[in-house]
């Protein structure tokens, strides 16, 4: 039994590698793909702003400072700061140079929305005035090179995608985000490899929330950002409603980073914990599924290897190697060592204590707090409501 237990986690992990759609090459980037002839529709990007003091004059300035030909003007909301981020957007919108910067000081939060979608429903319905072609929906804590916003320009049109999301490249200077940061994004490709993601053949969708060039009209037959407003993963829910409109697109980039800081496994238990349970529909059967899946897919090697002997312990030797093959070119990715890869095992328990540790929260109404506020109170609120 216990041969065959070593044996089915090699089978999860041959799977993986061969037919999970290639997600742990790390392959579609933005670099990757061919440049589009030169294109200039009319874009406004906006952005939902709460308490983002420390990052807001560079992620403005990021926008404030692109190449793009075409017309371009950003829209800031402040979803009522408790600091002076409207205040340093102000200041920034009087010394824009060339660039229209509107900053808008958000309306209270009402009932089932989630308090950053509430932000961009107000932005997106500034933006409308303008007519414009594409809306750029980001995060007052990304930042982006000055050619960034002309490649998504020309890359959507080229494509006729509705959706052009780049996985902004995450900070990853201290211990907890070389431990943390590159297998979220791991994780988040096993989960939705990105070839299938961009194949209209295929219903999987997803998006990242940090760089999301949308298609305007195309939302708006979607039903506008409404119909997601109580969403907790609102990029991947996006992804989803947006894939019923058109083709969409999402890959990696070194060009957009997020300059927040995860500085301790506490910020990252935080990240994670908001909306792990959310991704399990919140199901308590669902979560006792994928915690007995992971437990098999990176306990078992390394027990085996260990605590195994003759064919169990080869087993988990070859089944640990081939992890830890997977897991290089993220690594690789973020400038790290493939050494990083031999502890994926330890470092996927901590995701799975953060995804109990997220039903924990939920079961104790304190569910995806996030910028002070409780989320999925708020989610909870909606349901009630819609039901």
């Amino acid at each position: 039994m216990i041969t065959g237990i070593a044996a089915l986690s090699l089978v999860i992990w041959l799977y993986l590698l061969l037919f999970r759609g290639g997600y742990w090459l790390s392959a579609v980037r933005d670099d990757t793909v061919s440049d589009a002839p030169l294109a200039k529709p009319h874009i406004v990007a906006v952005i939902p702003a709460r308490n983002e003091a420390d990052n807001i004059a560079d992620s403005l300035g990021s926008l404030l400072a692109q190449d793009y030909v075409g017309r371009f003007s950003i829209i800031l909301v402040d979803d009522n700061s408790e600091d002076a981020t409207a205040a340093i957007a102000e200041r920034l919108a009087r010394e824009a140079p060339k660039v229209p910067l509107t900053v808008l000081r958000g309306t209270p939060l009402p009932e089932a929305w989630t308090g950053k979608l509430w932000a961009v429903k107000q932005g997106i319905a500034a933006a409308s005035n303008h007519a414009p072609d594409f809306l750029l929906l980001t995060d007052a804590d990304i930042v982006y090179e000055p050619q960034v916003v002309s490649w998504l320009a020309s890359h959507a049109v080229a494509g006729r995608y509705v959706l052009t999301s780049l996985m902004a490249k995450l900070r990853c200077e201290t211990f907890a985000e070389r431990a943390f940061i590159p297998a979220f994004i791991y994780f988040f490709e096993m989960l939705y490899p990105f070839r299938w993601v961009n194949n209209p053949h295929k219903k999987l969708a997803a998006a990242a929330g940090g760089c999301m060039l949308v298609k305007a009209d195309a939302l708006a037959r979607a039903g506008g950002i409404e119909v997601i407003r109580d969403a907790l993963i609102d990029d991947c829910t996006l992804g989803k409603v947006m894939k019923d409109q058109g083709p969409i697109w999402l890959g990696l980039t070194s060009r957009v980073h997020s300059i927040r800081p995860s500085v301790g496994i506490g910020d990252i238990h935080a990240m994670v914990s908001r909306s792990a349970y959310a991704q399990l529909r919140y199901s308590p059967l669902l979560l006792a599924l994928t915690i007995l899946g992971m437990a098999l897919t990176y306990w078992v090697a390394p027990l085996a290897a260990i605590f195994g002997d003759g064919p169990v312990r080869w087993l988990g030797l070859g089944t640990w190697a081939l992890m830890a093959v997977t897991f290089w070119p993220t690594l690789r990715f973020y400038g790290l060592s493939a050494l990083w890869g031999l502890v994926l095992p330890a470092i996927a328990t901590a995701y799975m204590a953060f995804t109990i540790s997220s039903a924990l929260q939920h079961i104790l109404g304190r569910g995806g707090r996030w910028k002070g506020r409780n989320q999925a109170r708020m989610h909870n609120a909606g349901m009630k409501k819609v039901s």
